[in-house]
């Protein structure tokens, strides 16, 4: 069935806010980019020329008041996304949020009640879940032919200099929640995470070993999983060789992925047990599969909204739904917890009142701050 193309308006003109632009580009024939809006009015001027949108708003209030929207892309800075989203979903328009969700739990739990009371999703941009490789990894564990999950090895080693800093809201925890923890890693063990599954207890450590930040700029986390796969996770931007990886050690053969920003099916290998060699049929590389990234994920949530006109899923949400985004976020926040408490934290056990809840740092930095708090 030919459905209308979706309507798209994306909020904030920041350098990620070109890969979405630039994504429904890529999938014009689904969907138009129609609005913009910024805060600065030269930047929303030259990014609505630059991809042909007709719109202009000032805000996202007007924006959402001016537009008939089926999908609004949020990306501004971390500390607005809770509030923009609930904006969004109290004016019946999905919303698709960049990393992280939102800066707590708090914040995570609050977007659940207004999800619950309008009908209306909110979705976040955990776009690596949906590259041909990890989708294939998926099916085949699923399958049950790679065996029980192992040992896991997560790796996201990059290198941010002071300059990048000077962001005012970058590198602190009320405007942007936390380090490469909550901004870079999280792209990472949250595929990480969409492998193994539940995990049950994390043991970690963070600090501020280099850069000009209130947040940590590197933390290691050891986990255990409810299969009982055990998995190290680093999150560092202090790191001159960048490297992403991922490495799975199943039963049955070894997986794994070396990139950067995004991957393709050449950046993985896979490696059968001995006596497990026929395994490898099962892993044909596909060299017209697209990188992981953005379109493919945009693509998703099209595909679901259109079966949803259609009645074919009701209920169904599309794209990272927020209970799992919330997994995600909460693996972070448990992260900073046992790094700043000096103990293991179990999945569930930060909740209600705990200041883990209601922010990462918790209250517990065990450095001192060197950046004014962020007001806007």
């Amino acid at each position: 069935m030919q459905h209308p193309k979706h309507r798209a308006a994306v909020v904030g003109t920041g350098g990620i806010a070109h890969r979405h632009a630039q994504s429904l580009a890529a999938l014009g024939d689904r969907a138009e980019l129609v609005a913009v809006a910024e805060l600065d009015p030269d930047r929303a001027a030259a990014f609505a020329e630059q991809y042909g949108v007709p719109s202009v708003y000032g805000t996202a209030e007007e924006l959402l008041a001016g537009e008939e929207l089926d999908l609004v892309h949020l990306c501004t800075p971390p500390k607005t996304h809770a509030p923009l989203a609930i904006a969004a979903m109290r004016a019946g328009v999905p919303v698709l949020v960049e990393k992280p969700t939102a800066l707590s739990l708090a914040e995570m739990d609050e977007l659940a009640a207004v999800q619950e009371a309008t009908g209306t999703p909110v979705l976040t941009v955990f776009q690596h879940r949906y590259g041909a490789a990890a989708v294939r990894l998926r099916r085949l564990l699923e399958a049950g032919v790679l065996g029980r999950p192992l040992v896991a090895v997560c790796e996201t080693l990059w290198y941010r200099d002071d300059d990048y800093f000077a962001v005012p809201w970058r590198g602190t925890w009320d405007a942007e929640g936390g380090g490469p923890t909550m901004g870079h890693g999280i792209h990472q063990y949250d595929l990480l995470l969409s492998v193994l599954g539940p995990w049950t207890e994390v043991r970690a450590a963070a600090g501020r070993l280099s850069r000009p930040t209130d947040t940590e700029d590197v933390s290691m986390a050891l986990a255990r999983f409810a299969n009982g796969a055990l998995a190290t996770v680093v999150n560092s931007v202090v790191s001159p060789r960048e490297v992403s990886r991922l490495r799975f050690d199943f039963e049955h053969a070894t997986v794994e992925v070396e990139h950067l920003y995004g991957y393709t099916d050449a950046d993985w290998r896979f490696t059968p047990a001995p006596g497990h060699e026929r395994l490898a049929d099962m892993w044909i590389p596909d060299a017209a599969a697209p990188a992981s990234g953005h379109v493919l994920q945009i693509r998703s949530i099209l595909d679901a909204l259109d079966a949803s006109r259609d009645g074919a899923s009701r209920g169904a949400e599309p794209g990272v739904s927020l209970a799992e985004a919330r997994r995600t976020l909460e693996f972070a926040a448990a992260t900073y917890a046992s790094a700043f408490r000096g103990r293991p934290v179990a999945a569930g056990e930060i909740t209600g009142d705990d200041p883990f809840a209601r922010g990462m740092d918790g209250g517990a930095v065990p450095w001192a701050p060197t950046r004014k708090a962020v007001t806007a």
